[in-house]
């Protein structure tokens, strides 16, 4: 039988990721008064920031399952989102078509990768107790 291209764990590690950068996108538009008015230009944000999480975090395992349950691993993808955020700030101003603001860089690392450590945080506290329970 073929074995599946991702785990269990890997999609719900993914999910919740995206869930996450999508939070973060919104409370940045939120933040500066223009969540009602943004609509699709939300995405300019998102999608270069869930392209570059994407490209970045697999080489700092932040996709291993076995990372991702163990609280001592929980910088892998904290300092992921760290090294992604410049990227995706590039990616951004591409698709725009304007310069890129370095302090967007560090509020977007910032506050993504704060994010991403609290979402990833709980899934690895969840995953030890899962273990404890379950063996």
């Amino acid at each position: 039988m073929k074995q599946p291209r991702f785990t269990r764990e890997q999609v719900i590690l993914l999910i919740g990721d995206i869930l996450t950068l999508a939070l973060v996108t919104l409370l940045g538009f939120a933040t500066h008064e223009e969540l009602t008015t943004a609509g699709p230009r939300m995405l300019t944000t998102f999608f270069p920031l869930l392209l570059a999480w994407v490209l970045v975090a697999p080489h700092l395992q932040a996709f291993s399952p076995q990372a991702a349950a163990d609280l001592r691993q929980i910088w892998r993808p904290f300092w992921a989102m760290i090294l992604a955020a410049p990227l995706a700030a590039w990616l951004r101003g591409v698709m725009l078509g304007s310069v890129i603001l370095p302090v967007f860089v560090v509020v977007i690392a910032g506050t993504s990768s704060l994010a991403i450590l609290i979402w990833r945080g709980i899934y690895a506290f969840i995953a030890t107790r899962k273990k404890w329970l379950y063996g």
